[in-house]
């Protein structure tokens, strides 16, 4: 039980570090414009939107951590980045767009190799954060 508790925690802490400072590089570089670290309050709780996302972090964490901790080798870091990049990828898409009222050919006509490939490599980045601080809080007995 305590290792679902330290996921979250990777996940949550991953979101803040590698996913925002990816993206605070991206906005930098000019690929995106984008509000790191954004503290404008979300509803229907009214946090700030980081803290909303870094928990949902902590959630794909755990559900990262189940699929990834029997991995061995560099098949942890690369499954963790893959895995990281496609599903929470997907999933915002396809599912969290459309469940926030965006018509489902609207999603398909906003999709863009630019930005896909943004979000897979935000995502596969915070993958492979969830990766990093899983191995420092738990490492393989």
């Amino acid at each position: 039980m305590f290792a679902y508790i330290k996921a979250f925690v990777a996940g949550f802490v991953s979101t803040l570090t590698f996913h925002q400072g990816l993206l605070w590089v991206f906005d930098n570089a000019g690929l995106r414009a984008a509000s790191v670290w954004n503290m404008a309050p979300v509803p229907p709780l009214g946090v700030p939107a980081v803290v909303s996302l870094a928990f949902w972090g902590g959630l794909w964490g755990v559900l990262l951590w189940l699929l990834i901790r029997r991995a061995l080798a560099a098949g942890y870091y690369v499954g963790a980045f893959i895995l990281g990049a496609v599903g929470p990828t997907l999933v915002y898409l396809f599912v969290v767009q459309w469940l926030k009222g965006q018509p489902m050919p609207a999603i398909l006509d906003g999709l863009s190799l630019h930005g896909v490939g943004l979000g897979l490599a935000l995502n596969g980045t915070w993958g492979l954060g969830v990766a990093i601080l899983m191995r420092v809080m738990h490492p393989p007995r």
